[in-house]
C-alpha cells in the first residue's frame, strides 16, 4: 500500500504531456491476438492496468519486446491456449476488467475463449451480457460456471450476422468487432459504440487486412476475412487525463499548457469545461489555460435554469470525467447538477469532498447538486482513501487546491490509470510525495 502526501494551495506553471489513452490501449493490445504476424504499438501508457494486460498476453505465449519508452512489439504466433484453463489464468484474468476483450480475438482465431469474471473499478454493476450476446449471434456456444464465475464461448467458425446491441457498450462493441473480422460472411452491428478509441481499433484492424466500414458511426459493417497481418499503431493521447489537467489548472488558478491533445478527438470535453466558466484556448494542437485569478462562473441555460452536466455514449460527455467536473464546480461561482447516468456508485466519493468543506447535496446514487464557493472559502486538507481511478484523481485535484496538507491512501487505484502522476505534477510545481 502506498500513500500521497500533498501540500495544497501551490500555484502550478508549465506544460504537461498527456499519456497514451488507457481505454484505447486495453482494446488495441487484445487485437494483437488476431494475427501471428508482428504488431508494433507506440505511446502505450506505463500504468498498472495496461501492464497487467501485457503480462497476461505474455503468459498466453505472446512474444513481447520493449523497443522504446511506450513502444512494444507483439507476436502471437505461438499462443498457449491451455493457459486459459489453468488456475493461474483464473486468478490473473479476474484482476483486470480489460481482460474480457481477449475473448473475441481468441474465439475468432482459435475457436474458443474463456475468462473469469473480471475486476476493475467498484463503481456499480458493469454487466457482460452485450459481449456474450454478440458472440452467440455470431454462432458461438456459451457456458458459465457459476461456482467459479468462469465464462466460456466456443465455435468452429463464426458466421456473420445482423445484431442490434442492447447498449452502446465500448468494450462490448470492440470485442464483437474483433470476433467478427475473422467470421465467415458479413456482420452488421447497429447501436455500436463510436468513441475515438473504437475508431482507432477499427482503423488498426483495417490496416491489418480487415474490411470494416461505417467507422465513426453507430452502424458498423464488417466483411469477414480469412486472416489478418501485422501493422504499426500509435495511440491517441488520453482524453480523460486531458480533462483532469484542465480541472487541475482551474482549481489551482494555474497557467498550464497541455501538449498535443488531438483536438479533433476531444468531442464535448472543451465545451463542458467552458460551460463551467473555464477559459480554454486552442494553440495549434495544444490546450492553453490561463490562470483564473478571478475564478470562473458556471453558465445557466437560456431560460435561467441550473446547468446540468450528464454523461452519455459518444459523442456525448464521457462518464469518466464527471468526477473531475464535480470537483471543479466546488470552487465555481454558481451551481450545477451532476447526473451520472451510467454507474450508480460513482458519486459516493462526494462524502470526502463534503468533509473538506464542499457544498454538495447527494440527491440519489446518480445525481449531485454542487454549490460553488467562488474561492471565498478554500477546501480544507484531510485524510482520505481513493475508491477508484477517477474519484482518486478528483480527490487529488481537490487536495492540490486545498489549504494545508492532505493524505490520500490506496493510491494504487490512481496508478492504475495515470502514469507517474506524482513525478509529472512535481515537474509543474506541485508539492506531492509518495510514501510506501
Amino acid at each position: 500500500m502506498a500513500t500521497f502526501i500533498i501540500e495544497g494551495g501551490q500555484k502550478l506553471k508549465g506544460s504537461i504531456q498527456p499519456q497514451g489513452a488507457k481505454n484505447e490501449a486495453l482494446q488495441i493490445l487484445c487485437a494483437v491476438l488476431l494475427t501471428p504476424e508482428l504488431v508494433t504499438i507506440n505511446n502505450i501508457p506505463d500504468i498498472i492496468d495496461v501492464n497487467k494486460l501485457i503480462t497476461l498476453l505474455g503468459n498466453l505465449g505472446v512474444k513481447i519486446r520493449k523497443v522504446g519508452h511506450g513502444s512494444y512489439t507483439f507476436q502471437a504466433d505461438e499462443v498457449n491456449m491451455s493457459y486459459l484453463e489453468s488456475a493461474e489464468f483464473k486468478e490473473d484474468g479476474k484482476g483486470l476488467r480489460g481482460s474480457i476483450m481477449i475473448v473475441g480475438p481468441l474465439l475468432a482465431r482459435f475457436g474458443k475463449g474463456y475468462i473469469p469474471k473480471p475486476g476493475g473499478d467498484k463503481i456499480g454493476r458493469r454487466r457482460l451480457d452485450t459481449h456474450f450476446e454478440g458472440f452467440i449471434n455470431l454462432g458461438a456456444k456459451f457456458r458459465y460456471n457459476r461456482e467459479e464465475h468462469f465464462y466460456g464461448v466456443e465455435a468452429k467458425r463464426l458466421k456473420g450476422a445482423y445484431m442490434l446491441l442492447d447498449e452502446a457498450s465500448v468494450t462490448g462493441t470492440a470485442n464483437i468487432v474483433m470476433a467478427a473480422v475473422l467470421a465467415k460472411g458479413t456482420t452488421t452491428i447497429y447501436n455500436a459504440a463510436c468513441e475515438p478509441y473504437l475508431q482507432q481499433l477499427c482503423k488498426m484492424l483495417n490496416r491489418m487486412g480487415a474490411k470494416i466500414s461505417g467507422v465513426g458511426s453507430n452502424m458498423l459493417i464488417i466483411e469477414g476475412v480469412d486472416k489478418l497481418g501485422g501493422t504499426d499503431h500509435t495511440m491517441l493521447p488520453d482524453m480523460i487525463e486531458i480533462g483532469s489537467w484542465i480541472g487541475l489548472a482551474a482549481m489551482t488558478k494555474s497557467e498550464l499548457t497541455i501538449k498535443n491533445v488531438s483536438w479533433d478527438d476531444l468531442g464535448q470535453i472543451p465545451n463542458v469545461f467552458r460551460k463551467l466558466g473555464i477559459t480554454i484556448e486552442k494553440k495549434n494542437d495544444d490546450i492553453y489555460i490561463p490562470a483564473h485569478k478571478d475564478g470562473y462562473e458556471i453558465q445557466s441555460y437560456i431560460d435561467g435554469s441550473i446547468l446540468t452536466v450528464a454523461d452519455a455514449p459518444w459523442p456525448g460527455f464521457t462518464p469518466d470525467l464527471l468526477s473531475i467536473v464535480l470537483v471543479v464546480a466546488t470552487q465555481a461561482r454558481g451551481s450545477v447538477l451532476i447526473h451520472q447516468k451510467m454507474f450508480e456508485s460513482r458519486l459516493f466519493f462526494v462524502d470526502k469532498l463534503i468533509d473538506m468543506g464542499a457544498k454538495i447535496i447527494l440527491c440519489d446514487p446518480h445525481r449531485a447538486t454542487v454549490i460553488g464557493h467562488d474561492f471565498k472559502s478554500m477546501l480544507k486538507a484531510t485524510i482520505m482513501t481513493s475508491p477508484d481511478i477517477r474519484a482518486g484523481v478528483s480527490l487529488l485535484i481537490a487536495a492540490l487546491s486545498a489549504k494545508g496538507t492532505s493524505t490520500i491512501h490506496n493510491i494504487e487505484q490512481i496508478d492504475r490509470g495515470y502514469e507517474r502522476i506524482d513525478e509529472r505534477l512535481r515537474a509543474i510545481g506541485a508539492k506531492i510525495t509518495r510514501v510506501k
